[in-house]
């Protein structure tokens, strides 16, 4: 059983990403992974604003990711790129954060003027963290996203594109939780 963290950057308590992140975390939690959800906007603003990777919180996240096999990094694009929210807590993170990590990249969106953001900025900092595997990552357009008391629905094409690339991560992390144990 894998351990994964979900970083999640909008600022919005009624996000989108972050009701997507939560489908797909029992996704993951029905493949037998362990998840733990840590919307950044939670997080106190202060220690976020002014760079105190010493504050409890922040160091924290900071350990579980140190601890999780599998880490989940959720944005809607702003502006062609991950909000600025999420980006001040990866500045937080010591440099090589990701080393050894299996990282999945997930954003949201109004337009697919941004599906690139996936590729030419969440790819590139995920990388230079030390990410040891930065799988296909998966961009879905809010409007394909409801949003009911019930929960959320996915419009079933995009689900079944999403749910493919969430069922390749969990792959990635069982296979290498077998090859750890064999070692």
């Amino acid at each position: 059983m894998a351990r994964i963290l979900a970083l999640t950057g909008s600022p919005s308590a009624t996000s989108r990403t972050e009701a997507v992140i939560e489908h797909v975390a029992a996704r993951l939690r029905g493949q037998g992974h362990r998840i733990a959800l840590v919307p950044v906007r939670d997080l106190p603003p202060g220690a976020l604003l002014s760079g105190d990777a010493t504050q409890p919180d922040i160091a924290a996240v900071a350990d579980a990711l140190a601890s999780a096999d599998g880490i989940i990094v959720a944005s809607p694009v702003f502006k062609a790129s991950y909000s600025g929210l999420l980006k001040s807590l990866l500045d937080l993170l010591p440099q090589f954060a990701l080393d050894g990590k299996v990282v999945l990249p997930l954003a949201t969106g109004g337009s697919l003027a941004h599906v690139l953001a996936i590729d030419y900025a969440f790819r590139p900092v995920l990388n230079s963290m030390g990410a040891e595997h930065v799988v296909q990552g998966y961009f879905l357009l809010n409007q394909l996203v409801t949003m009911s008391e019930r929960g959320v629905t996915i419009e079933a094409d995009a689900e079944a594109r999403l749910l493919s690339v969430v069922d390749g991560f969990s792959e990635v992390l069982h296979r290498r939780t077998r090859l750890a144990a064999a070692s």
